[in-house]
């Protein structure tokens, strides 16, 4: 889509006069628009949320909340969170998602998540070329109840992983969806994936009037965590195992990139196979909307219909001219 809106972008400015834009100011305008109609969809989801509860939503209010539910749950991911004491397991600070440990930032965080029960624990001591096994020959997994669908917490590279039991092999060896843990030496945690917990975010006055009390301190049943701009602490600080906290969060949409090949006095060529290329992450129906975002930081008014009525045009104009 990205090229598309590049080549709209430039047709319309062309035809108005504006002048050339550059694929610099293309990709600054780009990732501002589309920022811009991301940060709309939460307005707008939220808006029609509140018409429902008021009862003045209309007959219509289900299409619409859903569609725009479908764009927003493509931004969700699901990820554990980085217990950043990883020499000595005596504190609960975890680091919030970052694009250095997750591979994206939260704009959102919705959900953090604890498992409660902690079914083994140990640390990996051979290998099995080519397949994906844990292996820990002091391990008891069929004695402690290990079963498929149970989650594995570990750190690979220092940065935290939860793989799922696929199939108990022995009480030593269990088969799992990746191969970080076919190697020596790596430390590991078994959780029980359907004893999960939502743990309550409260204020830093509020959680230390809780810790004062015995009837309100918080509890593996029931956690809590207060949290700043790059860290959450979770309470109780027994609630530090690598891959026991997981997060619920809405990530920032990756910022579009329009690539191209240099020519000598020439335009640009688009090159969509460079590595730091990067798409939209908006729907196709939102395309006219982006090109008349992108106009406006180039100084150009026009309405989305507008930009439509352009588009159809040219594009009817091309097949004209090939015909």
């Amino acid at each position: 889509m990205i090229n598309s809106v590049r080549n709209t972008v430039l047709a319309v400015l062309n035809k108005n006069n504006y002048g050339y834009l550059s694929p610099q100011d293309f990709n600054l305008y780009s990732i501002q628009a589309q920022m811009d109609m991301f940060e709309d969809y939460f307005y707008s989801y939220n808006n029609w949320i509140v018409r429902q509860v008021q009862g003045t939503s209309g007959t219509g209010y289900a299409d619409i909340v859903k569609g725009l539910e479908e764009v927003i749950d493509a931004f969700s991911i699901t990820a554990p969170l980085l217990n950043e004491s990883t020499v000595s397991l005596s504190v609960s600070n975890y680091t919030l998602p970052t694009f250095a440990l997750n591979g994206s930032d939260y704009y959102l965080l919705n959900k953090i998540l604890v498992y409660q029960k902690i079914k083994d624990e140990g640390t990996t001591t051979a290998t099995v070329a080519g397949q994906n096994k844990l292996i820990d020959s002091a391990a008891t997994f069929v004695t402690d109840g290990v079963v498929p669908g149970d989650i594995v917490g570990y750190l690979s590279g220092g940065l935290p992983f939860n793989a799922v039991v696929e199939q108990v092999d022995s009480e030593t060896q269990i088969q799992i969806n990746d191969t970080n843990l076919n190697v020596t030496g790596i430390s590991y945690t078994i959780y029980d994936s359907e004893i999960l917990k939502e743990a309550e975010k409260v204020t830093n006055t509020k959680i230390t009037m809780l810790n004062n009390s015995l009837l309100t301190k918080p509890t593996l049943t029931y956690p809590a965590y207060i949290q700043d701009a790059t860290r959450g602490k979770i309470y109780p600080t027994t609630i530090n195992s690598q891959g026991q906290i997981i997060s619920q969060y809405i990530r920032y949409p990756f910022e579009p990139n329009w690539t191209y090949l240099e020519t000598s006095g020439q335009d640009p060529i688009y090159n969509p196979s460079d590595a730091l290329h990067q798409d939209f992450e908006l729907p196709l129906s939102d395309e006219p909307n982006l090109v008349a975002k992108i106009l406006q930081y180039a100084g150009v008014e026009i309405r989305e219909g507008d930009v439509v009525t352009f588009a159809q045009g040219e594009e009817s104009l091309d097949t004209q001219e090939t015909s």
